[in-house]
């Protein structure tokens, strides 16, 4: 079977058995701070196992695309040694969300991998946890799984996501390669080698295990099952290693082609094969190459990968050449691969042409430093330097002296990074999940759709990130209550201000967040005592609510002009709403022309203009998607969501909980205000709408009377007089320039006759009135020239900066460095500057010293011809 078959085959199957099929979610986390990347299938249903996410079914199966390649789950330096680590793989899984339990999840594996696989019986191995009786028994009792040929393990067979979260007891099947095969069953001396190789984890989740190591059962026992789309492929087509599948193969060959290998063994082509598929599906997620986080990870993939198509003799830019065929292995299941496809080569190549710039460098530097290495260690300054400077990753060096079998001072390095830290740690700064602190059940009711005021009971009080039971007057804390009209933050939204009140009791809300379905009111208690269970009115500040719909609204139609105008490869990569002004990041590999921008400003402004009405449907995912709707990046979506139309013909169509205008006229207009790059492939524009873009139009227009006063015009001819004006100016400049130089040429004749004879070499220090760094070059040419032989130091003062310049005649130059000369005495006036033996360039700032300084010259000048 192929691995496309496989792939449907698993999720058909399980279809049959009542349970529905989910998409794939994205490789970046929605709303998962514990997270770098999605590690696993269970993710996307992490809150559905802990009950606060519940799903319109209780059964779904899926083929989740994972990678591995940071923070506590990172195979990434094992790939292309051992037959089945990647950094990207898929993971096949069946899920119960409180239906079935252990019974029905082991019927289920054995049925599908006995008769639709028809794997041979005699050539599975079961493991299950220490503690598990249970597990045991159906094995033995109800499927008749020889109990010689179960193995009962303690922590290997206890699964958990994370350090937190949902967690429990598992049981593994395992597949036997075979006796030609070395190795011994799971739980033997020798089970780490390669005989009995884990196909399935049936993992029995039953508790949540939260921030100080407690395990908490959960609301109802569950299923979470992984079983690995690369490892069934290599068994069910009759091979050993992950890297011999069919759909690997395809990538290997690709590779090989492009770059003319003819050994289609080598170890780096299994890298390159592995690292395209993490790189192409992070980018369709919308990573992007950059210096932190998840863009650093992606980074370090893309490098690594091209110094092993380097290795193998690329003269050029290859990797990004590997996503077509990439594309026509995996487009049908993961239709973005073709629609992106464009703009993933794009980003690649942008990466490996930056990278190119300094790979050789840092080959050379880290040759030079292993050619006089005298011990099997490279040093922590040398690895230290080639990732700061150079850019390499530190596993890249690693990986390098791997196959040169050497190994790295990391405490070394480590001591060099934490003198100079400039890169964010590689998993970036994780915020608090306040669901392990507050431990609620449920979620907060949200009635901020249909008005600003509303009441609500507190379920929990947080202050300094602890439960309490009140909070005081001039307290800070967290409110959390079961129903609320302030909106939380989201989707780059900025949450709600307003006021809390009862009675006797005030509260403002500085700021309002969501975690685990809970609105959470950061506030300040300005009058009264707040204790848990009370009842508070909810008023949310109308004026700034209004103004950041205006701009979210705006966002919308900017999101779609953009891809109106640039084109379809444009999706949003971020954006930040408030209620002050609206920020949007895409994806684009230049610059936006002026033209475009304009283009863009007036189609959005053509549609507030059009005044339509805007609408919000609920839907489930299908119909949405259906309908066309974009999802936003970084976003979670529930199985029924809100579809967001804007404009005519509905220009723009979104996934979106945000809160919106009711008509496009309701925006008054939008202004850009900036556009630029944030990173690579990515660009950011910011603009503003009604009173605020207003207020932008009026400081230009007092902008523009003061220059027509300036310039002494008019709104009509102000253009062509600056034009004027900026010519004169030109004129002068020039002009000024030619005195400057006139006055160096009979400076320079006037100046020599203060200089003095030392030891025989004549030394001229003087400082040069109205002259600049321009002129001074001159004036030293035409001093050298009257002289004939001498040390010269020229100085000039413009305002509080000092220009120098140094010079030294060819036949001194052996006895006296004019570079030497310039980094004295520049550092002397509190600068700098350096130069060649014969000429010299610098300055400095302390103008008071410039008359002492100048006088040592012929000491310092004595000082070198003596020695």
């Amino acid at each position: 079977m192929k691995t496309v078959e496989i792939r449907e085959a698993f999720l058909s199957y399980f279809e049959r058995q009542g349970h529905i099929r989910v998409p794939s979610s994205s490789l970046v986390p929605g709303n998962d701070p514990t997270l770098l990347f999605t590690n696993a299938g269970m993710n996307q249903f992490k809150d559905t196992f802990l009950g606060t996410d519940p799903r319109a079914y209780n059964r779904a199966t899926s083929s989740q695309r994972c990678v591995r390649a940071g923070g506590k789950h990172n195979d990434l330096e094992n790939v292309g040694y051992t037959a089945r680590h990647h950094t990207f793989f898929e993971m096949l899984g069946n899920f119960s969300f409180g239906d079935y339990f252990k019974r029905d999840a082991i019927r289920f594996a054995w049925e599908f991998l006995t008769e639709e696989l028809k794997l041979p019986k005699e050539r599975l191995w079961v493991t299950c946890h220490v503690s598990d009786d249970e597990a045991e028994q159906i094995w033995i009792e109800e499927i008749g799984f020889p109990k010689e040929r179960i193995s009962r393990l303690d922590e290997d067979n206890f699964w958990q996501m994370g350090d937190t979260g949902p967690c429990g007891p598992c049981s593994e099947i395992f597949y036997d390669h075979g006796p030609d095969v070395p190795g011994g069953p799971p739980g033997s001396p020798d089970d780490d080698l390669d005989r009995y190789i884990e196909i399935w984890n049936l993992v029995f989740m039953q508790f949540n295990r939260d921030a100080s190591g407690e395990m908490n059962p959960l609301p109802a026992p569950s299923v979470d099952t992984g079983m690995g789309l690369e490892r069934i492929a290599a068994v069910m087509q009759g091979v050993h290693s992950n890297y011999q599948i069919d759909l690997f193969q395809a990538l290997i060959n690709a590779a090989a082609d492009v770059l003319g290998v003819a050994d289609r063994e080598h170890a780096s082509l299994k890298v390159i094969a592995d690292h395209i598929r993490s790189c192409a599906f992070l980018i369709c997620d919308g990573v992007m190459p950059g210096n932190e986080g998840r863009g650093y990870v992606l980074r370090r993939i893309i490098r690594r990968a091209v110094r092993h198509g380097n290795k193998l003799g690329a003269t050029g830019p290859f990797f990004y050449k590997l996503v077509a065929t990439l594309a026509a292995e995996m487009g049908e299941a993961y239709p973005e691969l073709v629609k992106l496809q464009a703009q993933v080569e794009k980003a690649l190549l942008t990466e490996e042409e930056q990278f190119a710039k300094t790979l050789d460098n840092g080959l050379q530097i880290l040759n030079e430093a292993l050619e006089g290495l005298a011990r099997t260690e490279i040093p922590g300054d040398v690895v230290f330097k080639l990732y700061d400077t150079y850019g390499f990753p530190v596993d890249l060096t690693n990986d390098i002296a791997r196959e040169r079998g050497l190994t790295l001072d990391i405490a070394g390095y480590d001591a060099a990074m934490d003198e100079q830290r400039t890169r964010s740690q590689e998993g970036g700064s994780f915020k608090v999940d306040y669901n392990d602190i507050l431990k609620l059940d449920g979620s907060t009711t949200f009635t901020g759709y249909e008005s600003l005021v509303g009441e609500g009971t507190v379920t929990a009080l947080l202050k300094d990130g602890e439960p309490v039971e009140q909070l005081g007057t001039d307290d800070t804390g967290v409110v959390v209550l079961d129903s609320t009209p302030f909106y939380g933050e989201s989707g780059g939204q900025a949450g709600d201000t307003g006021y809390l009140s009862a009675d006797g009791l005030r509260l403002e809300v500085t700021d309002t967040t969501k975690a685990q379905g809970h609105h959470l009111h950061h506030v300040k208690v300005l009058e009264g005592t707040l204790t848990t269970g009370a009842s508070l009115q909810a008023q949310v500040d109308s004026s700034v609510r209004q103004r950041t719909r205006l701009n979210h609204s705006a966002t919308h139609l900017l999101h779609a002009a953009l891809r109106t105008v640039l084109g379809d490869h444009v999706t949003q990569k971020g954006s930040l709403v408030d209620s002050e002004r609206l920020r949007f990041d895409f994806s684009h590999f230049e610059g936006v022309k002026p033209e475009e921008l304009k283009t863009i400003e007036q189609m959005v402004n053509a549609q507030i203009r059009a005044n339509t009405p805007v609408s919000t449907r609920l839907m489930s995912m299908e119909e949405a998607m259906e309908a066309g709707a974009m999802a936003l990046f970084g976003e979670k979506y529930g199985d029924e969501v809100r579809v967001l139309a804007m404009g005519e013909d509905n220009f723009s169509v979104e996934l979106c909980g945000g809160t919106h205008v009711d008509r496009t006229g309701d925006i008054g207009l939008m202004r850009i205000t900036s556009e630029s790059g944030v990173a690579s492939g990515v660009r950011r524009i910011e603009a503003v709408t009604g009173a605020g873009a207003l207020t932008v139009i009026d400081s230009l227009d007092a902008q523009l009377t003061q220059v027509c006063d300036a310039v002494k015009g008019t709104r009509d001819n102000v253009a062509a007089k600056v034009s004027a004006l900026r010519a004169e100016t030109r004129e002068l400049e020039k002009e000024v320039a030619r005195l400057k130089q006139k006055l160096a040429t009979s400076a320079g004749g006037d100046l020599t006759s203060a200089a003095v004879e030392v030891d025989g070499v004549k030394v001229l220090a003087a400082n040069v009135e109205g002259g600049d760094a321009k002129s001074l070059r001159d004036t030293l040419d035409q001093c050298k020239n009257k002289l004939g032989s001498g040390v010269i130091l020229l100085a000039a003062v413009d305002g509080d900066k000092i220009a120098l310049a140094a010079g030294v005649t060819k036949d001194l130059t052996g006895r006296v460095k004019a570079g030497d000369l310039m980094k004295e005495f520049a550092g002397r006036l509190g600068g700098k500057g350096g130069g060649r033996p014969d000429m010299a360039q610098g300055g400095g700032t302390d103008v008071g010293a410039l008359a002492d300084t100048l006088k040592a010259v012929p000491d310092w000048v004595a000082a070198s011809l003596a020695g």
